[in-house]
C-alpha cells in the first residue's frame, strides 16, 4: 500500500506506512501478483454469496450460506492476506516465505469450502474435518504473526499487529463454536449461549478486533496530522480491554453465564470508549485530507461502540435464549454500520493514492469518490438506524433499501475512478482495487439476506395437492429448538397440511424431505405447508446451520389403521401441550418418588414455605409455580396414627396472601386455615387420629388457581400392622396449566377443566425419562393422591395385577383374596394404595387408564431388573 506522503519517515509518522521491507523489486512483484490472485479468491467468494442471497426460498441453508460464503470466505480470506501484509510493514519484518503463505491461504480456502459443504449437505465428519482444517490453517497464521515479532525492528504503529493476533485466535475459538452449533453437540439447552458466543467471538473479535487495530493508523492519515505521541501506550490498553472483555464474554455465553457475560462485553465497550476518546483528541481544527473519509470513519467507529451498548442492555435484559434476536440487531450494526462504511472511507481516501500519478490527479479523482457524500453518509446511516430500531417491518426493510443504494453509489462512483485509471499499471490494479469495493455492496446484500425475509403471518393455506377424502390439518410449533409435536400420526392416504407458526425469539423454517418447505420464520411469522397426500414415513427440519441436529426435527408417520397404545408410550399427535417425547434440561433430575419411612417420635414439626418457584414441568418446558417449600407438590407428610403435627406456614411470596389446609386433620377450620399476609406466619397443629392418604393444600381463594399453579401435596398415615414391602413409592396426580399464573388464559383453562398436561408427581412424563426401578420378584406399594384440582385418576400399571387395594382408610383388597384389581379410582381429593409383585425383568408402564391423562403426561414406567 502507497501513501500520500512524500517519505517513508512521514509516512509513518502520520499514520499508513509507506511500503513492507522487502528484499527488491523482484519480490514486490511476486507480492503484488499474490495479492491480486487471492483478491480473485475474495471476488469469486463474493459472487458465490450473491447467488446464495438469490436462492433463499429454494436452497435449503441458503440464508446460513449467503452470510458465511462472505463472512467465512471472502473476508477471512482478506484479512489473511492482509494482517499478513500489514504485520509485515508495521514491524519492519521480513516478507514470509511465499510458498508456506500461500499453503496457509490455500488451507483456509480449501477448510472454509469443506464447512460450507458439510453444512449444507449435513455431513458431520467432513464439517468436523474441515473445521479442524480450519483451526490448523489459523493457527499457523497465527505462529507467523508471532514470529514476526521477533527481532524484527518494530516501530510505533506495531502495536497494531496484536490486535491481528488477537483476532486469529478469534477465529480458531469461532471455528470450534462453529462446528459444535453445526453438529447439534451443543443440545437444545445449550444452543443459545454457544449460538451468542458464535456471534460475539465472530463480528467483535474477528472482524472488530482488525478493523479497530487499523483505525489506529488509519484515522490520522486521513485528517492528515501525526499521530497522537501517546498511541503507542493506548492501542495496547485498548487490545488488553477489548480483547480480556471479549474472551470474558465468549467463555461466559458458552457456559450459559449471563451476569459475567455482561461484565465482558462491558469491558469490551469500555475499551472501545478508551479508542474513540483517542480518536477525538486527534481532530484539529483545519480540514481534513479527506471531509468524506473521516466523516464516515468517525461514524463507523460511533456504531461500533453504539453496538456494543446496544448489546450489552440486550443481555442484561432478560435470559440468553430470549436475547438472540436483540443481539442479533449486531449484525446490520457491525457488517452495514461499521465494517462496511470502513471500507467505503477508508477506500475514499486510498483510491486516489493508489491510482493518481501525482497530487492534481489525486484531487480530481478524490472530488469524483466524494460526489454527494454527504448525502449518501445520511441515506446509509439512516438506513442503519431504520433497521436497528424497534419498528415494523416496512421500516426494517426500507432502512437496508436505503443502505444498499448508498452503498450501491459508492460502488458506480469507484468504478468510474478506476476507468479514468488507464496509464501504466492501472490494468493490474483494477482486479484487486474492484474486488475490493465490490465487497461493500456484497455485505449489505449478505446482511439484508441475514434480516430479511421469509416471515408471513395469516398466509392463506395452499390448495391441497392430495386426492384423498381425508384431509387434516395440524398446528406446528417451533419454539426451544424444538417442533412440537415432534411426532404425527396418520392414516396412509390423508392430505396432510401443517400450519407451521414460530414462537422462538431466533427465526426457523421447516422442511418436509423431498416436499415443501416454509420460508424463514421470525417470531410470530406463520406459514401453510401442503404435505400432500401421505402414503410413506416422512421427516421435515429446520434447515438452520445446527438447528436439526440439535433436535428440531418432525417425524411424520403412517400407522397401519390400529391406534397406537399409550402403555406402549405412543407420542401425541395433535396436541398443542409439551412434547412429552423430547428430552429435559441438561441436569434435571426427577423428583424422588420413594416414600421415606416415618420419622420416629410423636411429634413432627415440620416449616414449609409458600413461595413462587420456577421448575421444568415437562420436557423443555418451565413455568411460574406457587409453591409450599419450593416445590410442586410439596412435601409429602409420613406419620401413624396417633402422631401429632406442628406445621408452621412462612408466606415468602411478596405478592398475595396464602393459607393451608391438611385433609388428614379434624379441628374448626377459623383460625389455622386463615389466609395469612406477606412475612407472616402460623402454627397449624393436628392430630392424625385416621389412617390413609390425605391431601393438603392452599385454602386461599380461589383454590383452583392455588391449587392449579402447585399449591398442594400428600400425607400419608400408615394403617396399623401395615406389612412390609421391598419398596414404597408415593405418587401424587395432578393437572398442569401452562401460561402466566393467575391470567385471564391460564384461569380460562382450569374453568373449562383444559390442562396443557397431566403429570405424576408435578412433572409431566418425568418417570419415562427417569424410570422407577426394582428387581423382579420384589414387591412394591405404590400411594396414591389425586390432587386435582378437578380430574381424578385411574391409576394402572401395564403387565401386573394388583393383589392388595387399600382406598379411603380402607382395605378393598388384601392378599389371599381370590380376586385382583386392575386399577385404582380415585375422585379428586382421594387418596389410597395398591401393591403387587413384579414377576420378571421387563419395562412395566403405570398411567391413568383415561387416556387423554396418559397421552398427555401421566405415564412413567418401572423398570424391572433380575
Amino acid at each position: 500500500m502507497t501513501s500520500s506522503y512524500d517519505s517513508p519517515a512521514r509516512a509513518e509518522g502520520h499514520g499508513i506506512p509507506l511500503r513492507s521491507a522487502g528484499p527488491g523489486r523482484s519480490r514486490a512483484s511476486g507480492l503484488k501478483r499474490r495479492h491480486l490472485r487471492a483478491h480473485g479468491v475474495v471476488v469469486a467468494w463474493a459472487a458465490l454469496a450473491l447467488v446464495a442471497a438469490t436462492a433463499q426460498q429454494s436452497l435449503p441453508v441458503a440464508r446460513w450460506l449467503a452470510i458465511h460464503l462472505f463472512l467465512l470466505g471472502a473476508v477471512t480470506t482478506a484479512i489473511v492476506v492482509w494482517s499478513e501484509h500489514f504485520a509485515v510493514a508495521l514491524l519492519h519484518a521480513r516478507v514470509p516465505d511465499e510458498r508456506w503463505s500461500d499453503a496457509r491461504l490455500a488451507g483456509v480456502n480449501v477448510a472454509v469450502l469443506g464447512v460450507l459443504v458439510g453444512v449444507w449437505a449435513q455431513w458431520p465428519l467432513l464439517t468436523g474435518a474441515a473445521c479442524a482444517l480450519l483451526v490448523v490453517a489459523v493457527a499457523a497464521h497465527l505462529v507467523v504473526l508471532v514470529r514476526m515479532g521477533r527481532g524484527a525492528l518494530g516501530g510505533r504503529l506495531a502495536p497494531a499487529v496484536g490486535y491481528y493476533r488477537a483476532a486469529a485466535v478469534a477465529l480458531i475459538v469461532a471455528a470450534v463454536l462453529g462446528w459444535l452449533l453445526a453438529t447439534g453437540r451443543t443440545g437444545a439447552d445449550g444452543y443459545a449461549g454457544v449460538w451468542l458466543a458464535h456471534l460475539h467471538v465472530t463480528l467483535l473479535g474477528w472482524i472488530g478486533l482488525p478493523v479497530l487495530g487499523t483505525l489506529f493508523m488509519l484515522w490520522p492519515t486521513v485528517l492528515g496530522v501525526r499521530m497522537a505521541e501517546h498511541t503507542t501506550r493506548i492501542a495496547p490498553r485498548v487490545l488488553a480491554l477489548t480483547g480480556g472483555g471479549l474472551l470474558a464474554a465468549v467463555a461466559a455465553l458458552a457456559l450459559g453465564l449471563r451476569w459475567v457475560a455482561v461484565a465482558g462485553v462491558a469491558v469490551y465497550a469500555a475499551g472501545v470508549a478508551v479508542a474513540l476518546e483517542l480518536f477525538a483528541r486527534t481532530l484539529r481544527r483545519r480540514r481534513p485530507v479527506s471531509a468524506a473519509a473521516a466523516w464516515m470513519l468517525g461514524v463507523a467507529a460511533g456504531w461500533l461502540f453504539a453496538g456494543v451498548v446496544v448489546d450489552l442492555g440486550t443481555l442484561a435484559g432478560g435470559p440468553l435464549d430470549r436475547a438472540q434476536e436483540g443481539v442479533g440487531s449486531l449484525v446490520p450494526v457491525l457488517l452495514i454500520g461499521f465494517v462496511a462504511q470502513v471500507l467505503i472511507g477508508a477506500l475514499t481516501y486510498l483510491l486516489p493514492v493508489v491510482l493518481a500519478r501525482g497530487p492534481k490527479e489525486r484531487a480530481v479523482l478524490r472530488a469524483v469518490l466524494e460526489r454527494g457524500w454527504v448525502v449518501r453518509l445520511v441515506v446509509l446511516d439512516v438506513g442503519v438506524a431504520l433497521v436497528v430500531l424497534p419498528l415494523d417491518e416496512p421500516a426494517a426493510t426500507t432502512g437496508m433499501v436505503l443502505a444498499g443504494v448508498a452503498a450501491t453509489a459508492f460502488l458506480a462512483l469507484a468504478v468510474s475512478v478506476l476507468a479514468r485509471r488507464d496509464g501504466e499499471g492501472g490494468a493490474a490494479r483494477r482486479p484487486m482495487l474492484f474486488g475490493t469495493t465490490a465487497g461493500v455492496v456484497v455485505t449489505v446484500l449478505a446482511v439484508l439476506l441475514a434480516n430479511s425475509g421469509g416471515d408471513t403471518k395469516g398466509t392463506p393455506a395452499a390448495v391441497g395437492s392430495g386426492t384423498a377424502a381425508t384431509t387434516r390439518t395440524v398446528d406446528v410449533t417451533l419454539t426451544g429448538m424444538r417442533v412440537r409435536p415432534s411426532r404425527i400420526e396418520v392414516s396412509a392416504g390423508t392430505a396432510l397440511r401443517l400450519k407451521v407458526t414460530n414462537k422462538d425469539a431466533q427465526r426457523h423454517d421447516l422442511k418436509v424431505d423431498g416436499g415443501p418447505g416454509t420460508p424463514l420464520l421470525a417470531r410470530g411469522g406463520s406459514h401453510v405447508l401442503d404435505v400432500g397426500t401421505v402414503t410413506e414415513n416422512l421427516e421435515a427440519w429446520c434447515t438452520l446451520s445446527g438447528h436439526r441436529a440439535a433436535g428440531m426435527t418432525l417425524d411424520i408417520v403412517v400407522r397401519d389403521g390400529a391406534s397406537g397404545h399409550p402403555d406402549g408410550h405412543s407420542a401425541l399427535a395433535d396436541s398443542g401441550g409439551p412434547d412429552h417425547s423430547a428430552p429435559f434440561s441438561t441436569g434435571w433430575r426427577a423428583r424422588d418418588a420413594a416414600l421415606a419411612p416415618a420419622p420416629g417420635g410423636t411429634v413432627h414439626k415440620v416449616e414449609l414455605h409458600a413461595a413462587h418457584t420456577e421448575a421444568e414441568v415437562a420436557p423443555g418446558v418451565k413455568q411460574q409455580l406457587w409453591t409450599f417449600g419450593g416445590t410442586a407438590p410439596g412435601p409429602t407428610l409420613h406419620g401413624r396414627i396417633g402422631d401429632v403435627f406442628e406445621v408452621t406456614l412462612v408466606n415468602d411470596d411478596h405478592g398475595m396472601g396464602h393459607g393451608i389446609d391438611f385433609h388428614a386433620g379434624s379441628l374448626a377450620p377459623d383460625r389455622p386455615m386463615r389466609t395469612i399476609q406477606p412475612g407472616e406466619r402460623l402454627v397449624y397443629r393436628f392430630r392424625a387420629e385416621r389412617v390413609g392418604a390425605w391431601l393438603y393444600h392452599c385454602s386461599t381463594a380461589p383454590m383452583l388457581q392455588h391449587m392449579g399453579n402447585g399449591m398442594y401435596g400428600a400425607v400419608i398415615i400408615d394403617p396399623p400392622g401395615l406389612r412390609k414391602v421391598d419398596h414404597e413409592y408415593a405418587l401424587v396426580s395432578s393437572e398442569l396449566y401452562l401460561g402466566t399464573p393467575g391470567s385471564a388464559a391460564q384461569v380460562a383453562k382450569m374453568r373449562q377443566d383444559t390442562p396443557d398436561a397431566w403429570a405424576f408427581n408435578g412433572v409431566a412424563a418425568q418417570y419415562a425419562k427417569q424410570p422407577l426401578k426394582v428387581k423382579a420378584g420384589e414387591r412394591a406399594r405404590f400411594w396414591v393422591v389425586a390432587a386435582g384440582p378437578s380430574d381424578g385418576i385411574a391409576f394402572h400399571i401395564v403387565g401386573t395385577v394388583f393383589d392388595t387395594v387399600y382406598k379411603e382408610g380402607a382395605y378393598l383388597l388384601k392378599p389371599g383374596d381370590p380376586g385382583g384389581a386392575q386399577v385404582l379410582d380415585l375422585a379428586p381429593a382421594q387418596g389410597g394404595f395398591v401393591e403387587t409383585a413384579f414377576p420378571q425383568a421387563g419395562h412395566y408402564s403405570f398411567v391413568d387408564h383415561d387416556m387423554r391423562h396418559a397421552e398427555a403426561g401421566a405415564h412413567g414406567v418401572v423398570e424391572v431388573t433380575k
